[in-house]
């Protein structure tokens, strides 16, 4: 690239792509079930008499579904094209959704929903989004993909209120139809008039004037054609550490955040005051997407990634406490929301320098897959743990132990393979 030429120049051409995705990740599979399903909790135990566990087990099931269709999602994005995959999965997303507000009481019927959501809902992962920013980001990815994934927060944020106003006003049913259509009214309009891959032909002249005015060499024009296959990836070491970490800092992360308002009210604060300091894990998502975005484009990544990641320690002493004073657990749920704000993006960002960007939806598709796991089994683990010891702090106590086992083998992963 030319002295002097801004690296920032990338979003005057890439920004339609990144609001668009800010949006569809948003309004995706990702946010929206997560982080508004302790909402439900209290409906859910007056009318069906469930018990907590009960409730989040649906996660569990959830996530164990998306182990399978994450991957299958990779590749058929990488096959058909990112594009045509989300326009269909956020359509078949926000019907899957929808159907909640038929739930009878059933556990069985309660828990089928959950699999069809991560079924038909699948397209709407970050897997998908995040390879149009890698191919339309080179310079900037890590604060593109930063930017792309906000949505995460503002919409988890947002959408505990927004399920909660339904719910005490109109009642549940129409809370959960209330939210399927945020991504039909929203997010699929705006994907189809914005999102574009670079190889699309309505966007291939603008994708040219970018390459020219950054002034590209042909091997950067020809960065987006190299990669491993998803074979070499499960063959190579570093896969199997991303793994290993990710699967005990998705428990720890993923974990509290859909029992926030369990565990809150567990230490004295009334159902309000508890929605409220819950949502505040959305606007710290937000900031943990800018700032390590911001990061990982100036730093190596793994180190990052090792400091986001070992400060959470601090939040599960926090909740240990007996006594937690209004201040103290904004903090605590704060500092969770760091944590949980640069987890997507820095996957995205280290499968695309580790693993380059030919077959990204698949291999991301597959370490999502194993993600998944611990973000199915946290929340359950941490309700599970309450319903037996009617507190959480023992939970708290082994993600501390988590978080240092997950972040520490990050600072070996050595030097990126692919710029």
């Amino acid at each position: 690239m030319a002295k002097g030429s801004s690296e920032y120049r990338e979003f005057k051409y890439g920004w339609p792509v990144v609001g668009s995705s800010a949006l569809g990740i948003g309004l995706g599979m990702s946010p929206l079930p997560f982080y508004t399903i302790g909402v439900f909790v209290v409906p859910f135990m007056q009318e069906f008499g469930w018990s907590v566990s009960d409730i989040m087990l649906a996660i569990l099931f959830f996530s164990v579904a998306a182990l399978f269709t994450s991957p299958l999602i990779g590749i058929i994005t990488d096959r058909i094209g990112v594009r045509k995959t989300i326009l269909i999965s956020i359509f078949t997303f926000a019907l899957a959704f929808m159907a909640f507000s038929l739930n009878t009481g059933n556990k069985t019927v309660y828990l089928s929903f959950w699999i069809l959501l991560a079924i038909f809902g699948s397209g709407t992962l970050p897997i998908t989004w995040t390879k149009a920013i890698n191919g339309w980001f080179k310079h900037k990815r890590g604060l593109a993909l930063g930017l792309s994934l906000l949505g995460t927060g503002i919409f988890g944020a947002f959408a505990k209120y927004y399920a909660s106003f339904f719910i005490e006003n109109y009642g549940w049913r129409t809370a959960y139809v209330a939210l399927a259509m945020l991504p039909l009214l929203i997010s699929l309009p705006i994907a189809f008039f914005f999102f574009r891959e670079p190889n699309d032909p309505k966007v291939a002249d603008t994708y040219k004037r970018m390459q020219e005015e950054m002034n590209y060499t042909d091997e950067e024009k020809d960065y987006k054609s190299k990669g491993k296959t998803l074979g070499e990836a499960l063959r190579d070491w570093r896969f199997w550490i991303l793994t290993a970490c990710f699967i005990p800092i998705s428990i720890a992360v993923g974990g509290p955040i859909p029992n926030f308002e369990t565990i809150l009210g567990s230490k004295g604060f009334e159902t309000t005051d508890a929605v409220l300091i819950a949502s505040v894990v959305g606007f710290s998502v937000v900031v943990g997407r800018l700032l390590g975005g911001y990061l990982l484009d100036k730093f190596w990544a793994p180190a990052v990634s090792f400091v986001f990641f070992i400060i959470p320690v601090i939040a599960c002493y926090i909740f240990i406490q007996e006594t937690l004073s209004y201040n103290m657990a904004i903090a605590a749920v704060a500092i969770i929301g760091f944590a949980a704000g640069v987890e997507y993006d820095l996957m995205a960002y280290l499968v695309s320098k580790y693993f380059g960007l030919k077959n990204y939806s698949s291999i991301y598709g597959a370490l999502y897959g194993f993600f998944a796991i611990g973000a199915g089994f946290g929340p359950y683990i941490f309700a599970r743990s309450f319903d037996t010891t009617g507190s959480y702090s023992t939970i708290f106590m082994y993600a501390m132990g988590l978080f240092v086992i997950g972040a520490l083998p990050l600072l070996f992963l050595g030097k990126y393979q692919y710029d």
